[in-house]
């Protein structure tokens, strides 16, 4: 039986992991009760891409550590966009905005390695892996 999920990933908390960044081993720690949105899914493929990480077998690699990738909904696509104006000043990206639309949705903190987060105050726990 698969566990309930206790936490949101943010791309940045990912490629900690791919990228054996400070953090990777406490995000670890946490995969098997996680979850990422598509959004946030492709950017860390198109950043591990962009630099030269092999990226094919990746995502069976983490779905065996337990990590739902989650899909992005309508729902979430306009919970996205109306946190843009709480979060602009932060300068948080669609992505950003992505894993805290979903975090929202399902009712966890999401984890990120983005200190601006830490200043946000939206109604979504934030943790930072670093």
């Amino acid at each position: 039986m698969a566990e309930a999920l206790q936490l949101v990933l943010d791309a940045s908390a990912l490629l900690a992991v791919i990228q054996q960044e400070p953090g990777a081993q406490w995000v670890e720690q946490h995969l098997r009760r996680a979850a990422i949105s598509t959004v946030n899914w492709a950017e860390v493929w198109q950043r591990g891409l962009a630099r030269g990480t092999r990226m094919e077998g990746l995502r069976e690699e983490f779905e065996a550590w337990g990590l739902t990738i989650a899909q992005f909904t309508v729902e979430d696509a306009e919970a996205c966009a109306a946190l843009w104006s709480s979060t602009r000043r932060l300068g948080l990206s669609l992505g950003d905005r992505a894993c805290l639309a979903l975090g929202r949705r399902l009712g966890l903190p999401v984890a990120t390695t983005d200190r601006a987060w830490g200043r946000l105050d939206i109604g979504v726990e934030v943790h930072l892996v670093r």
